[in-house]
């Protein structure tokens, strides 16, 4: 975790490499408690007053991460920058401080609306933006102001500081075209008119049937419905709770739309129609007992070709990832049973942690999008050695390391993976399940080595 971590000011060189020696334990314990990973007392005093450090900044934490995102997007054509939002639930801790409340007053915990970067290939690069807040018990029974309170004032704001980091990277990697995703909850006005005059460019899924300032079509769906059939996609759905993965095949529309401000904004009159392209993929004929994907995606990035409508729909399937990420924070890293007392504590332990949830997405995914690569670009000699020897039972080490993709199916395999031609490639959970082994083997592999 050298080079997520290593170049954090936070005020003092002790306190660097504390957080060096607590990342390094984390990640290679994702699942595990935080005694359990620290592994000694004295290590686990140590993280405890880590956290506990008021001098300790969440974001000076992500710093070097965020440096580190920026080489990995050398050379990369595109980048899209996916935000979303999940909930931190720590209502079974009752007596941790400092929280706020979620759904209701009943549960509380934080809010979490991160910026995931990823290729069009799906490899996660890092979290380029990390959002993280308390809602207070007052903003309770506020949901019918929205429409009279300004963004400003609002928690859909966060969409508009995701456009705002987006920004500001693409500044400093003007060979690297940046696209900004956001699901349904995104699709607000602010984000479109932020988005042009920051000159970033955005991909949103459409929630609302928008006017449109454009006499051919009153309004999106209608005037999308009403387009040129451009050609048939197929996509391969995820699997969801109750249903499994299965493929779909999507008629696809598009056309360049004029979306019109919100009626209840009429009297702000310097409010003018937003440009942008609109892309209808609808599913027609779904099996029997499954709901039609159907998507309406709009975009600043023209297009005026099926290939470049298709290349759109890829792009909104790569926001799958978040999901991805929130998932490993959640069920693998097990954020939500940290029992740290105090929600300040709780948010510099979650940006340790969300770098971790990161590595292990990155992991999984680049060892498919480059398999080549030798695995000491992500593991440490005694990890490789370690993993090889144990595979292959033997206590000679070879001179180079294994591919990646060969190092990857190695740690799948140490948690549960089986490895058959028709098995595909590992998944996230028995990779952090393999990781939790390899700690051990290399603990053991550095203490017979005498390393």
């Amino acid at each position: 975790m050298e080079k997520e971590f290593g170049g954090a000011d936070l005020g003092d060189p002790r306190r660097t490499k504390r957080l060096l020696k607590i990342s390094a334990k984390f990640a290679g314990n994702p699942g595990a408690s935080i005694p359990l990973a620290c592994e000694t007392p004295d290590r686990l005093k140590a993280a405890y007053r880590f956290f506990d450090n008021d001098k300790v900044n969440e974001l000076e934490i992500l710093a070097p991460h965020g440096q580190a995102n920026k080489t990995r997007m050398a050379g990369q054509a595109v980048v899209l920058a996916v935000q979303d939002t999940t909930q931190l639930d720590f209502t079974h801790h009752p007596a941790t401080t400092g929280l706020g409340m979620l759904t209701d007053t009943a549960h509380q915990g934080l809010f979490y609306h991160p910026t995931l970067l990823v290729t069009p290939e799906k490899v996660p690069l890092g979290v380029a933006d990390h959002l993280v807040w308390e809602r207070p018990a007052a903003e309770c029974g506020k949901k019918h102001q929205r429409k009279s309170r300004p963004i400003s004032d609002k928690e859909s704001r966060k969409w508009l500081h995701s456009l705002e980091k987006t920004a500001q990277l693409q500044k400093d990697q003007p060979d690297v075209h940046l696209v900004n995703v956001a699901d349904r909850e995104g699709d607000i006005y602010d984000y479109f008119v932020t988005a042009q005059r920051l000159q970033i460019d955005v991909l949103v899924r459409a929630a609302w049937d928008r006017r449109l300032a454009q006499a051919d079509g009153d309004h999106l769906w209608e005037h999308l419905a009403a387009a040129a059939v451009a050609g048939e996609l197929a996509i391969e759905v995820p699997r969801r709770p109750g249903k499994p993965a299965r493929r779909a095949v999507l008629v696809v529309r598009y056309r360049r739309v004029f979306l019109q401000p919100p009626r209840h904004r009429y009297q702000e009159k310097d409010l003018e129609p937003v440009t942008v392209w609109a892309v209808y993929a609808h599913e027609e004929q779904p099996p029997p007992g499954q709901e039609a994907v159907s998507w309406m995606l709009l975009t600043t990035v023209p297009v005026a070709t099926f290939d470049q409508a298709t290349e759109k729909i890829h792009w909104y399937t790569c926001r799958w990832q978040i999901e991805l990420f929130f998932k490993i924070l959640k069920s693998g890293c097990k954020i939500e049973q940290l029992q740290l007392e105090t929600a300040a504590r709780l948010r510099r332990c979650l940006a340790v942690y969300a770098v971790v949830a990161w590595r292990v997405m990155f992991l999984t995914m680049q060892s498919r999008a480059l398999p080549d690569l030798p695995s000491d670009v992500l593991l440490e000699l005694a990890e490789w050695q370690a993993l090889y020897c144990h595979h292959h039972r033997t206590k000679q080490p070879p001179p180079q390391p294994p591919t990646l993709a060969v190092a990857v199916r190695m740690i799948g395999r140490l948690g549960g993976f089986i490895g058959r031609k028709s098995d595909g490639h590992p998944g996230s959970t028995v990779i952090w399940r393999g990781l939790q082994r390899l700690q051990d083997l290399a603990a053991a592999w550095r203490l017979w080595r005498g390393a």
